[in-house]
């Protein structure tokens, strides 16, 4: 029997390479101004701007694409198209009806209010998985700190109450999957399923038992906002207006996020603990034979990846709705999981990319609003999950995860 011999792929140069995945790059910063070209304040009624934008953002990622760039050339091609589609429903719909639903400082107050639980679910989970381990019930654990964070308040009568409780809620969750994975070296993933439906049940039995299906009470101690006066007064007028109405009103735990993701980032890549959590990460053999306790840093980072994303939990019910109901998490922890593997492990890049998922869940319900695009409602309104496989797939690039996550150790 004879074997047909494949025929060897084509070897590029490293700096080919580099000039097409600089050309890839150059196409997804195109399709991103092809739109805005259509939406408020320019609003251009004519769809060859974000035509001819698109099809140079598609072409540039083809060129890519022939030069051994694939991943990135495909994502700009993706863009391209996704931008020359978005730019014929904008110019379908009149400028006045876009100038009334899209502003920009809405958007972008309601996109940091969406993208601060992410960001609080996306840090934990790096730390987790810094440390080796692999931790997909960030839903469960966002989902316990939603509850507990609003029964807390509801008890003590003060929000910081209910944020601790809600923390040690998640803490205590994160600790559960730890000992099955470290401990007792469980499949990673099968345990993280698991403890989203442990959370689930667990949320769903007390929210049932103790307000009787009555809901949540309608006044609680809420999360306070940060008010900046000062924003408003910054010269020129219309600046300083923007500025406040985009960031000066937004809530602590926003903040509290942003602080979060500058000290991680300290932490991880400035201290000698955080080399040692990304130590037993890459290589926990070698992190032990010069001293450092590998199961002792992944259970510490295990339960802290617990405590932060109960943190983005509490938000969601003490600081953003003001109400707690069943599975109100609606698949954040996984949208976290995302913007962690698209800002490939980083503090920085996992907060662009909870920044982006955020800005789209802000985007799609006011898109929805448009008379012009109520046909397309459930499509704009699918449009964070949407991104979210997007980003999954590896359209947008390939991430280098650490050496050792989802591998359990044994000391020898």
């Amino acid at each position: 029997m004879s074997v047909r011999a494949e025929a060897p792929r084509p070897r590029y140069a490293r700096g080919q390479i580099i000039t097409a995945r600089r050309l890839a790059i150059l196409g997804m910063g195109l399709a991103p101004v092809a739109l805005w070209l259509t939406l408020p304040p320019l609003t251009l009624d004519t769809v060859a701007a974000p035509f001819i934008l698109g099809a140079v953002s598609a072409l540039l990622g083809v060129a890519a694409i022939t030069r051994g760039e694939r991943r990135v050339g495909w994502g700009a091609v993706a863009s391209g198209v996704l931008a020359i589609g978005a730019g014929v429903f904008a110019v379908q719909a009149s400028s006045s009806n876009l100038k009334e639903v899209i502003t920009w400082s809405t958007l972008i107050s309601l996109g940091l209010a969406a993208a601060t639980p992410l960001i609080f679910a996306a840090i934990g989970g790096m730390f987790s998985e810094r440390s080796g381990v692999v931790n997909i019930g960030l839903e469960g654990m966002m989902l316990m700190g939603a509850f507990f964070g609003i029964w807390g308040a509801d008890v003590t009568g003060s929000w910081y109450g209910g944020l601790l409780i809600a923390m040690v809620s998640g803490g205590l969750l994160a600790l559960v999957h730890a000992y099955f994975c470290i401990q007792l070296r469980a499949d990673q993933i099968v345990v993280g399923t698991a403890i989203i439906f442990l959370a689930y049940g667990i949320t769903g039995y007390l929210y049932n038992d103790i307000y009787r299906g009555e809901g949540t009470p309608a006044v609680l101690p809420e999360i306070p906002l940060v008010n900046l006066d000062f924003l408003a007064s910054i010269p020129p007028e219309g600046l300083g207006d923007f500025l406040y109405k985009s960031f000066g009103d937004l809530s602590l735990m926003t903040w509290i996020a942003f602080a979060i993701v500058v000290l991680s980032s300290i932490f991880l890549f400035r201290t000698a603990w955080g080399l040692r959590v990304r130590s037993v990460g890459e290589h926990p053999r070698a992190a032990d034979t010069v001293g450092i306790d590998v199961y002792r840093v992944r259970y510490a980072c295990v339960v802290l990846s617990g405590v932060l994303a109960a943190m983005g939990g509490a938000y969601l019910s003490i600081g953003y709705t003001h109400l707690f109901t069943e599975q109100m998490t609606q698949g954040r922890g996984f949208i976290a999981l995302a913007a962690l593997i698209f800002g490939n492990w980083r503090p920085y890049g996992a907060l662009a990319a909870c920044l982006l998922f955020g800005l789209s869940t802000a985007f799609s319900p006011q898109l929805q609003n448009v008379e012009a695009w109520a046909p397309y409602g459930q499509l704009f309104a699918a449009l964070p999950y949407l991104l979210t496989i997007v980003v999954v797939a590896g359209v947008i690039g390939r991430s280098i995860p650490p050496a050792a996550v989802g591998r359990p150790y044994v000391k020898q």
